[in-house]
């Protein structure tokens, strides 16, 4: 399972011109799924999201985790993670998971989320989504579990 998260002022993706979710101050995290992923990463990855020091304290320095700030965290799913780009000038994709897996394991994550933080949105599995955000620093970090 593979996350890209960015720390936001503010964050929304849209479907079909219809905004689906949104956040305020808080992270966005792009996640893929490879093939050997399970429900087991899912808590691993989202308590690593959660906890992750990148919010400023009261003197600026980032000691502060997204509980800290009870910001929000919007999930949104992206194959495109786990491409494989070390060779030729096309992505690979064939350590991704399948798309009906990757469906309902986002769906698991989403809903894990949802019963452990109450400020979640997310982005729609498949869909051609429009992810709008304004990247706060930048901050920007990759994480593998």
């Amino acid at each position: 399972m593979i996350s890209v998260i960015q720390r936001v002022t503010h964050a929304e993706v849209q479907v079909e011109q219809q905004v689906i979710g949104a956040i305020q101050r808080g992270i966005v995290a792009l996640i893929g799924f490879e093939k050997t992923d399970t429900k087991n990463e899912v808590e691993k990855l989202f308590k690593k999201i959660m906890s992750y020091r990148i919010f400023p304290d009261a003197e600026g320095k980032t000691n502060l985790s997204l509980l800290d700030v009870q910001g929000g965290l919007l999930l949104v799913p992206q194959f495109t993670l786990v491409a494989e780009t070390t060779k030729g000038t096309r992505p690979g994709f064939s350590t991704g998971m399948a798309s009906q897996e990757g469906r309902a394991l986002f769906s698991v994550f989403a809903e894990y989320a949802k019963s452990n933080y109450p400020f979640i949105a997310c982005g729609s599995f498949g869909a051609n989504m429009q992810v709008t955000l304004c990247n706060d620093g930048p901050m920007t970090f990759q994480f593998k579990v």
